[in-house]
Protein backbone atom coordinates (compact mmCIF):
# COMPACT_ATOMS: atom_id res chain seq x y z
CA UNK A 1 0.00 0.00 0.00
CA UNK A 2 1.57 3.35 -1.28
CA UNK A 3 0.68 5.97 1.43
CA UNK A 4 2.23 9.25 0.49
CA UNK A 5 2.38 11.09 4.42
CA UNK A 6 2.97 14.51 2.96
CA UNK A 7 -0.52 16.31 2.97
CA UNK A 8 0.66 19.52 1.60
CA UNK A 9 3.27 21.71 1.05
CA UNK A 10 3.65 25.43 1.49
CA UNK A 11 6.83 26.58 -0.56
CA UNK A 12 9.82 24.23 0.44
CA UNK A 13 7.75 22.73 4.07
CA UNK A 14 6.03 19.50 3.66
CA UNK A 15 2.99 19.34 5.68
CA UNK A 16 2.86 15.94 7.19
CA UNK A 17 -0.36 13.75 7.78
CA UNK A 18 1.15 12.75 11.03
CA UNK A 19 1.45 16.40 12.73
CA UNK A 20 -2.00 17.42 11.44
CA UNK A 21 -3.84 14.48 12.99
CA UNK A 22 -1.81 14.94 16.13
CA UNK A 23 -3.17 18.80 15.67
CA UNK A 24 -6.72 17.60 15.59
CA UNK A 25 -6.50 15.38 18.04
CA UNK A 26 -5.15 17.73 20.69
CA UNK A 27 -7.76 20.27 19.34
CA UNK A 28 -11.08 18.34 19.14
CA UNK A 29 -9.78 16.87 22.59
CA UNK A 30 -9.21 20.11 24.57
CA UNK A 31 -13.04 21.46 23.02
CA UNK A 32 -14.79 18.22 24.25
CA UNK A 33 -12.71 18.97 27.78
CA UNK A 34 -13.89 22.56 27.86
CA UNK A 35 -17.31 21.72 27.26
CA UNK A 36 -17.43 19.04 29.88
CA UNK A 37 -15.53 21.47 32.45
CA UNK A 38 -17.97 24.09 31.52
CA UNK A 39 -21.17 21.42 32.36
CA UNK A 40 -19.73 21.19 35.94
CA UNK A 41 -19.25 24.31 36.64
CA UNK A 42 -15.80 25.02 36.39
CA UNK A 43 -13.60 27.90 35.55
CA UNK A 44 -13.20 27.79 31.83
CA UNK A 45 -10.32 30.13 31.83
CA UNK A 46 -8.84 28.16 34.50
CA UNK A 47 -9.05 24.95 33.11
CA UNK A 48 -7.67 26.56 29.62
CA UNK A 49 -4.55 27.35 31.34
CA UNK A 50 -4.39 23.24 32.53
CA UNK A 51 -4.67 22.28 28.94
CA UNK A 52 -2.36 24.86 27.50
CA UNK A 53 0.44 23.10 30.37
CA UNK A 54 -0.77 19.86 29.41
CA UNK A 55 -0.28 19.65 25.46
CA UNK A 56 3.58 21.33 25.41
CA UNK A 57 4.57 18.89 28.56
CA UNK A 58 2.66 15.64 27.22
CA UNK A 59 4.24 16.31 23.39
CA UNK A 60 8.04 16.59 25.17
CA UNK A 61 7.03 13.25 27.61
CA UNK A 62 6.24 11.21 24.42
CA UNK A 63 9.46 12.68 22.66
CA UNK A 64 11.93 11.75 25.86
CA UNK A 65 10.07 8.21 26.92
CA UNK A 66 10.72 7.08 23.32
CA UNK A 67 14.31 8.59 23.00
CA UNK A 68 15.28 7.18 26.20
CA UNK A 69 14.19 3.59 25.11
CA UNK A 70 16.02 4.10 21.79
CA UNK A 71 19.50 5.83 23.14
CA UNK A 72 21.44 3.29 21.57
CA UNK A 73 20.57 4.93 18.51
CA UNK A 74 20.00 8.57 19.45
CA UNK A 75 23.03 8.68 21.77
CA UNK A 76 25.01 8.18 18.45
CA UNK A 77 22.73 10.64 16.48
CA UNK A 78 21.60 13.30 19.07
CA UNK A 79 20.81 15.90 16.47
CA UNK A 80 17.64 13.35 15.52
CA UNK A 81 16.35 13.84 18.87
CA UNK A 82 14.20 17.03 18.03
CA UNK A 83 13.40 15.54 14.66
CA UNK A 84 9.44 14.03 15.17
CA UNK A 85 7.98 14.52 12.14
CA UNK A 86 7.91 11.08 11.08
CA UNK A 87 7.15 10.08 14.08
CA UNK A 88 8.65 9.11 17.39
CA UNK A 89 6.58 9.79 19.85
CA UNK A 90 5.49 6.85 22.73
CA UNK A 91 2.12 7.87 24.36
CA UNK A 92 2.93 6.69 27.54
CA UNK A 93 5.29 9.09 28.41
CA UNK A 94 2.62 11.88 26.91
CA UNK A 95 0.14 10.76 29.67
CA UNK A 96 2.85 10.31 32.47
CA UNK A 97 4.33 13.94 32.29
CA UNK A 98 0.72 15.29 30.57
CA UNK A 99 -0.65 13.99 34.00
CA UNK A 100 1.85 15.14 36.70
CA UNK A 101 1.57 18.53 35.27
CA UNK A 102 -2.38 18.57 34.83
CA UNK A 103 -2.35 17.32 38.39
CA UNK A 104 0.27 20.30 39.89
CA UNK A 105 -1.98 22.94 37.80
CA UNK A 106 -5.01 22.13 39.29
CA UNK A 107 -3.67 21.74 42.84
CA UNK A 108 -2.47 25.66 41.92
CA UNK A 109 -6.15 26.06 41.14
CA UNK A 110 -7.18 24.14 44.20
CA UNK A 111 -9.17 21.76 41.74
CA UNK A 112 -9.78 18.40 42.73
CA UNK A 113 -7.74 16.53 40.64
CA UNK A 114 -9.50 13.28 40.42
CA UNK A 115 -12.75 15.37 39.31
CA UNK A 116 -10.56 16.86 36.71
CA UNK A 117 -8.53 13.72 35.62
CA UNK A 118 -12.22 12.24 35.62
CA UNK A 119 -12.93 15.41 32.86
CA UNK A 120 -9.77 14.78 30.90
CA UNK A 121 -10.35 10.69 30.28
CA UNK A 122 -12.49 10.73 27.39
CA UNK A 123 -10.64 13.10 25.44
CA UNK A 124 -7.24 11.49 25.87
CA UNK A 125 -8.43 8.32 25.08
CA UNK A 126 -9.94 9.92 21.86
CA UNK A 127 -6.86 11.72 20.86
CA UNK A 128 -5.14 8.49 21.12
CA UNK A 129 -7.52 7.27 18.40
CA UNK A 130 -7.44 10.08 15.82
CA UNK A 131 -3.16 9.40 16.55
CA UNK A 132 -3.37 6.09 15.41
CA UNK A 133 -3.83 7.25 11.74
CA UNK A 134 -0.96 9.45 11.86
CA UNK A 135 0.52 6.26 12.21
CA UNK A 136 -1.40 4.52 9.54
CA UNK A 137 -0.07 7.71 7.13
CA UNK A 138 3.40 7.23 8.31
CA UNK A 139 3.23 3.07 7.27
CA UNK A 140 4.49 2.40 11.14
CA UNK A 141 3.06 1.02 14.22
CA UNK A 142 1.67 -2.39 11.96
CA UNK A 143 2.09 -5.40 13.25
CA UNK A 144 3.82 -9.48 12.13
CA UNK A 145 3.36 -10.48 8.50
CA UNK A 146 0.21 -12.36 8.02
CA UNK A 147 -1.41 -14.53 5.01
CA UNK A 148 -4.31 -12.51 3.88
CA UNK A 149 -5.92 -15.79 3.52
CA UNK A 150 -5.89 -16.04 7.04
CA UNK A 151 -6.21 -12.16 8.80
CA UNK A 152 -9.14 -10.78 5.40
CA UNK A 153 -8.25 -7.63 6.48
CA UNK A 154 -4.59 -7.41 6.70
CA UNK A 155 -3.09 -4.46 4.89
CA UNK A 156 -0.17 -3.99 2.51
CA UNK A 157 2.60 -2.48 4.30
CA UNK A 158 6.69 -2.37 4.14
CA UNK A 159 6.34 -5.09 1.51
CA UNK A 160 4.22 -7.90 3.05
CA UNK A 161 0.57 -8.51 4.87
CA UNK A 162 0.98 -6.95 7.64
CA UNK A 163 -1.51 -6.84 11.05
CA UNK A 164 -3.17 -3.41 11.12
CA UNK A 165 -2.36 -2.93 14.79
CA UNK A 166 -3.21 0.67 14.60
CA UNK A 167 -6.14 0.11 13.50
CA UNK A 168 -6.82 -2.51 16.10
CA UNK A 169 -5.89 0.22 18.70
CA UNK A 170 -7.88 2.83 17.11
CA UNK A 171 -11.29 0.48 17.04
CA UNK A 172 -10.61 -0.34 20.77
CA UNK A 173 -9.79 3.36 21.83
CA UNK A 174 -13.24 4.72 20.44
CA UNK A 175 -14.93 1.91 22.15
CA UNK A 176 -13.15 2.99 25.45
CA UNK A 177 -14.05 6.43 24.95
CA UNK A 178 -18.01 5.36 24.38
CA UNK A 179 -18.00 3.48 27.32
CA UNK A 180 -16.59 6.54 29.63
CA UNK A 181 -19.08 8.84 28.11
CA UNK A 182 -22.07 6.78 28.90
CA UNK A 183 -19.90 6.00 32.98
CA UNK A 184 -19.45 9.67 33.88
CA UNK A 185 -23.29 9.89 33.75
CA UNK A 186 -23.97 7.37 36.59
CA UNK A 187 -24.98 8.49 39.45
CA UNK A 188 -23.43 5.38 41.64
CA UNK A 189 -19.36 6.34 40.49
CA UNK A 190 -17.01 7.53 42.84
CA UNK A 191 -14.88 10.84 41.33
CA UNK A 192 -11.96 9.20 39.75
CA UNK A 193 -13.63 5.82 37.91
CA UNK A 194 -13.84 7.97 34.59
CA UNK A 195 -9.57 7.99 34.95
CA UNK A 196 -9.08 4.68 36.11
CA UNK A 197 -11.15 2.69 34.09
CA UNK A 198 -9.62 4.81 31.39
CA UNK A 199 -6.15 3.73 32.24
CA UNK A 200 -7.47 0.23 32.78
CA UNK A 201 -9.11 -0.46 29.89
CA UNK A 202 -6.64 1.35 27.68
CA UNK A 203 -4.00 -0.65 29.15
CA UNK A 204 -5.86 -4.13 28.50
CA UNK A 205 -6.16 -3.40 24.67
CA UNK A 206 -2.98 -2.03 24.45
CA UNK A 207 -1.68 -4.94 26.10
CA UNK A 208 -2.65 -7.81 23.55
CA UNK A 209 -2.59 -5.38 20.63
CA UNK A 210 1.21 -4.88 21.82
CA UNK A 211 2.02 -8.25 21.42
CA UNK A 212 1.18 -8.32 17.74
CA UNK A 213 3.68 -5.33 17.20
CA UNK A 214 7.26 -5.26 14.90
CA UNK A 215 8.60 -2.27 15.94
CA UNK A 216 7.85 -2.00 20.20
CA UNK A 217 10.13 -0.44 22.60
CA UNK A 218 12.20 -3.20 24.80
CA UNK A 219 13.60 -3.40 27.98
CA UNK A 220 15.96 -6.28 27.58
CA UNK A 221 13.81 -9.50 26.27
CA UNK A 222 10.55 -7.05 27.85
CA UNK A 223 8.22 -5.17 25.69
CA UNK A 224 8.17 -1.58 27.03
CA UNK A 225 4.32 -0.93 26.70
CA UNK A 226 2.89 -4.50 27.80
CA UNK A 227 5.60 -4.08 31.06
CA UNK A 228 3.79 -0.76 31.77
CA UNK A 229 0.22 -1.35 30.73
CA UNK A 230 -0.01 -4.85 32.93
CA UNK A 231 1.81 -2.73 36.22
CA UNK A 232 -1.53 -0.03 35.09
CA UNK A 233 -4.14 -2.44 34.99
CA UNK A 234 -3.09 -3.60 38.59
CA UNK A 235 -3.14 0.01 40.06
CA UNK A 236 -6.17 0.80 38.54
CA UNK A 237 -8.09 -1.88 39.81
CA UNK A 238 -6.39 -1.95 43.43
CA UNK A 239 -6.87 1.53 43.71
CA UNK A 240 -10.73 1.55 42.79
CA UNK A 241 -10.76 -1.62 44.92
CA UNK A 242 -9.88 0.00 47.84
CA UNK A 243 -11.56 3.54 47.42
CA UNK A 244 -14.81 1.48 46.83
CA UNK A 245 -14.40 -0.83 49.64
CA UNK A 246 -13.73 1.22 52.34
CA UNK A 247 -16.62 3.57 51.27
CA UNK A 248 -14.92 6.77 51.20
CA UNK A 249 -16.60 10.33 49.94
CA UNK A 250 -19.57 7.81 48.48
CA UNK A 251 -21.04 8.31 45.44
CA UNK A 252 -19.92 11.35 43.27
CA UNK A 253 -17.87 12.75 46.75
CA UNK A 254 -15.21 14.67 47.23
CA UNK A 255 -12.16 12.15 48.77
CA UNK A 256 -8.97 12.21 50.19
CA UNK A 257 -7.99 14.27 47.57
CA UNK A 258 -10.52 16.77 47.25
CA UNK A 259 -9.76 20.51 48.44
CA UNK A 260 -12.67 22.96 49.49
CA UNK A 261 -10.16 25.77 49.18
CA UNK A 262 -12.27 27.18 46.09
CA UNK A 263 -15.47 26.23 47.69
CA UNK A 264 -17.21 29.92 48.13
CA UNK A 265 -20.05 28.65 50.08
CA UNK A 266 -17.35 27.03 52.49
CA UNK A 267 -18.51 28.97 54.92
CA UNK A 268 -22.30 27.78 54.92
CA UNK A 269 -21.05 24.79 56.09
CA UNK A 270 -20.33 26.24 59.72
CA UNK A 271 -22.99 26.99 61.73
CA UNK A 272 -22.86 30.46 63.62
CA UNK A 273 -21.49 28.58 67.23
CA UNK A 274 -18.45 27.56 65.03
CA UNK A 275 -19.86 23.77 65.29
CA UNK A 276 -19.64 21.33 61.87
CA UNK A 277 -23.08 21.41 59.65
CA UNK A 278 -23.50 18.30 58.05
CA UNK A 279 -25.88 17.35 55.37
CA UNK A 280 -29.08 14.97 56.08
CA UNK A 281 -30.34 12.88 53.21
CA UNK A 282 -32.64 15.29 52.78
CA UNK A 283 -30.09 17.70 51.36
CA UNK A 284 -30.93 20.02 54.56
CA UNK A 285 -28.30 20.80 57.19
CA UNK A 286 -28.11 19.71 60.85
CA UNK A 287 -25.52 21.60 63.42
CA UNK A 288 -23.44 18.83 64.75
CA UNK A 289 -24.17 20.02 68.52
CA UNK A 290 -27.71 20.72 68.10
CA UNK A 291 -30.84 17.93 69.04
CA UNK A 292 -31.98 15.94 66.28
CA UNK A 293 -35.77 16.01 67.08
CA UNK A 294 -38.37 17.87 69.30
CA UNK A 295 -38.15 15.30 72.04
CA UNK A 296 -34.29 15.15 72.24
CA UNK A 297 -35.12 19.52 72.51
CA UNK A 298 -37.17 19.44 75.27
CA UNK A 299 -34.96 17.09 76.71
CA UNK A 300 -32.19 19.57 76.66
CA UNK A 301 -34.37 22.39 77.85
CA UNK A 302 -35.82 20.97 81.24
CA UNK A 303 -31.96 19.90 81.79
CA UNK A 304 -30.96 23.00 81.43
CA UNK A 305 -33.94 24.63 83.45
CA UNK A 306 -32.97 22.14 86.34
CA UNK A 307 -29.50 22.80 86.33
CA UNK A 308 -30.64 26.71 86.82
CA UNK A 309 -32.57 25.50 89.52
CA UNK A 310 -30.23 23.88 91.37
CA UNK A 311 -27.64 26.33 90.97
CA UNK A 312 -27.25 28.70 94.21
Amino acid sequence: MDINPVAFTIGNLEVRWYGLLIAAAFLIGTILALREAKRQGWDEDKFLNVVIAVIPSALIGARLYYVIFKWDYYSRFPKEIFFTRQGGLAIHGGIILGVIVGCLMLRRYKYNLWQGLDIVAPSIILGQAIGRWGNFFNQEAYGYEVSPNDVPWAMYIDGAYRHPTFLYEFIWNLLVFAFLLWLRRRKTIKKGDVFLNYAALYSVGRLFIEGLRTDSLMLGDIRVAQLVSGLTIGAALLIMYLRHRRGSGGPQLENSLTTTANDPDLSKDISPSGNTVLPDDTGSVNDTNQPSSPVASEALNDSSSAKEESEP
